[in-house]
């Protein structure tokens, strides 16, 4: 299982995100940074990257994080140990991953509470459609609106 052609982000989205133009054009937020966390293979360097990236927005202070996978199931084990990693350090966040029809995670845990779905597909499947599956303008409101949401109930 990998990441298919429906659920790989194109160039053009990348220099597009909508997420990035959704979150850094509300007066609310005050945009710190973008991270980007790969996906190792071995098991002990998932814990690693969860724990690392978790640290780094623990140190910078944010006050909430949205955490995107641009990929699915085995992709999910690192998404949540990232978000329970971020969780525990009470940091609202918002997670947004590709879950249609599969419904269910490889792994969850008790911070994996908001998940924005960005599947797009009819059936609910990944397509061989490029780009089918990404993130959209709609999917960025609703995960920039839940995280501040989250933020007003407080986490820290």
């Amino acid at each position: 299982m990998g990441i298919g052609p429906s659920t790989k982000e194109t160039t053009l989205h990348h220099f597009r995100d909508p997420l990035l133009d959704v979150a850094t054009s509300d007066d609310d937020l005050d945009v710190v940074g973008v991270m980007l966390v790969g996906t190792p293979q071995d098991n002990g360097d998932k814990y690693f990257v969860g724990k690392r990236a978790a640290a780094w927005l623990e140190a910078m202070r944010v006050d909430g994080a949205i955490v995107s996978c641009d990929g699915w199931g085995n992709s999910h084990v690192d998404f949540a140990n990232t978000i329970e990693e971020i969780g525990k350090r009470k940091i609202p966040l918002v997670g947004m991953t590709f879950v249609g029809t599969q419904a269910q995670f490889v792994v969850t845990n008790k911070y994996m509470d908001t998940i924005v779905d960005f599947n797009k597909s009819e059936d609910g499947i990944e397509t061989e459609v490029v780009g089918e599956n990404n993130v959209n303008q709609v999917d960025a409101k609703k995960a920039v609106a839940l995280l501040k949401l989250k933020m007003q109930r407080g986490g820290r």
